[in-house]
C-alpha cells in the first residue's frame, strides 16, 4: 500500500506540524526544508505524493512542481498556499498541481485530499506494473509453476521485487530453483534487455568478482551460494555495492545468512544488506499439491525435447509421486520426470494398484504434509486441510498416524 508523503516545507515548525498529522494517519511522511533537499526523493519511481509550500525562498513550489512535472507527470503535488493567495492556488491547479488547501488547514480537510492523492498514484503504479508484465509476457507466470496458494504467492512476490532496484537475496532449499527464480526477477525487471551474469561466489576472488561486475553493467549479477564467496571478495563486492555500480546483485543460497554470519564468519553488513529484500521459495513439503503439476510439465519439457510422446501420468503414479518425501525439492522431481519420460525407470508405475490405494496413498501424503508444516499441532493440519477436526482425526486413525511423531 502506497503511503508515503514529501513534505516540502521551509517553515520547520509547519514541516514538523504536517508531518506529526500525517504519522497520526499511519502514513510516512519525508521531510524536506527546501528543492534541494527534496529533490533526491523525486522520481518516476517514487511510490507517494507530494506536499509542497508554494512560497519558499530560493526555488519555490513552482519551480518544484515544474521538476516533478518533467520527472513523471502522473506524480500528484499538492500545493500548500497562504492566506488571501488563492490566485497563485488557481495558478498552481493550471500547471498541473493535484490539489491545494490553504494554510493553516485542518488535520481532516489535509488527510482527505493527501488520501485521494495517494488513490491516485496507487493505480498510477499498478497500471505501470501490469503494462510492464504485458511487455515482458509475465516471466513469473511463464517459468514459476504451481497452482497452490504458496506458489502463487511466490509469482507475487517475485513480480514485486522485479520492479524495485533493490539488491535481493533469493533463498531456498537445495533443489528449489534458486538460480531460475533470480532469473525470472531479472526478465521481469526493467533491466531483462541488459546482461543476466551468472556466477559461482565459491572461490571468486576480488579481480574475478570486479571483472564479472563489469560484464554485468546495468544488468543483473546473480551469485551463486553467497555464504560461499570469500572474505576478501565480500567486501569487494560490499564496497561496490556501497558506491552504487550499476549492476543490481540477486544473490542466492541454501543456507541462512545469519547463521553464517554467526558461524562462519560472513559478513554482517553484507548479510543485513541483502536481507532487504528477500525471496523465500518454499519446499515441495510445504506445497505438496503442486508436486503433480510440476511432474507433468517436467514430463511434457523432457517428451518435446526428446522427440519423444509424452507419456500417460495415471493416477497410480500421481499416488507414488504424493507418497515420496522430495528433499531435493525440483530439480529431483525434474530428475524423476526426465527418467520417465525416457521411460529409463518405471518405479513410478508398479502394477497391481486399485484407484482406492492409489486414492489412499495421496490422501497420506497430504496428512503427513500438514502435519510436518504445523510441527504436530494437528488442530493447526485439520485447518491447513480446511477438515473438521473430528474427521481429521479418524483420518489419521485409518492410516495409522501419530501427529506427536512430527513435533
Amino acid at each position: 500500500m502506497i503511503r508515503q508523503v514529501l513534505v516540502v516545507d521551509d517553515d520547520a515548525h509547519v514541516r514538523e506540524a504536517l508531518g506529526q498529522t500525517l504519522e497520526l494517519a499511519e502514513l510516512q511522511p519525508i521531510l524536506a526544508a527546501a528543492f534541494i533537499s527534496a529533490k533526491d526523493h523525486i522520481s518516476a519511481q517514487f511510490e507517494g505524493v507530494i506536499l509542497s509550500d508554494i512560497r519558499m525562498p530560493g526555488r519555490d513550489g513552482f519551480f518544484l512542481l515544474d521538476y516533478v512535472r518533467k520527472i513523471d507527470p502522473d506524480l500528484p503535488v499538492v500545493m500548500l498556499t497562504g492566506e488571501g493567495d488563492i490566485p497563485m492556488a488557481v495558478r498552481a491547479m493550471s500547471d498541473g498541481a493535484f490539489g491545494f488547501l490553504e494554510k493553516p488547514c485542518a488535520p481532516d480537510d489535509l488527510l482527505a485530499v493527501i488520501e485521494r492523492a495517494l488513490k491516485t498514484r496507487a493505480l498510477v503504479v499498478e497500471n505501470r506494473r501490469l503494462k510492464t508484465l504485458v511487455e515482458t509476457g509475465d516471466p513469473a507466470a511463464r517459468m514459476l509453476f504451481g497452482e497452490s496458494a504458496l506458489a502463487e504467492r511466490l509469482r507475487a512476490r517475485v513480480r514485486r521485487v522485479s520492479q524495485l532496484e533493490t539488491d535481493v537475496l533469493v533463498a531456498g532449499p537445495l533443489g528449489a530453483g534458486v538460480s531460475k527464480v533470480a532469473e525470472v526477477i531479472h526478465l521481469s525487471s526493467v533491466r531483462s534487455k541488459a546482461p543476466f551474469v551468472k556466477q559461482a561466489a565459491a572461490r571468486l576472488s576480488p579481480a574475478d568478482l570486479t571483472e564479472v561486475i563489469a560484464k554485468s553493467e546495468n544488468g543483473s549479477l546473480f551469485l551463486d551460494e553467497i555464504t560461499h564467496l570469500p572474505p576478501a571478495s565480500q567486501l569487494t563486492l560490499l564496497s561496490a555495492l556501497e558506491q552504487g555500480q550499476g549492476t543490481r546483485l540477486l544473490a542466492g543460497s541454501c543456507h541462512d545468512l545469519e547463521r553464517s554470519v554467526a558461524q562462519n564468519g560472513f559478513n554482517a553488513d553484507l548479510c543485513y544488506r541483502l536481507q532487504v529484500t528477500p525471496v523465500h521459495i518454499p519446499s515441495l513439503a510445504e506445497r505438496p499439491e503442486d508436486i503433480p503439476v510440476l511432474f507433468r510439465h517436467y514430463v511434457a519439457q523432457a517428451s518435446e525435447q526428446a522427440g519423444l510422446p509424452a507419456r500417460e501420468i495415471t493416477p497410480e503414479v500421481v499416488a507414488n509421486l504424493m507418497a515420496r518425501e522430495w528433499p531435493g525439492n525440483a530439480r529431483a522431481l525434474m530428475s524423476e520426470a526426465m527418467r520417465f519420460a525416457l521411460q529409463f525407470d518405471d518405479s513410478l508405475a508398479p502394477q497391481g494398484l486399485g484407484l482406492t490405494e492409489q486414492m489412499a496413498r495421496v490422501e497420506h501424503s497430504f496428512l503427513v504434509q500438514a502435519l510436518k508444516r504445523s510441527k504436530g499441532n494437528a488442530s493447526a493440519a485439520a485447518e491447513a486441510l480446511k477438515l473438521p477436526r473430528k474427521t481429521f482425526y479418524d483420518k489419521l486413525t485409518r492410516h495409522q498416524i501419530r501427529p506427536e511423531e512430527y513435533r
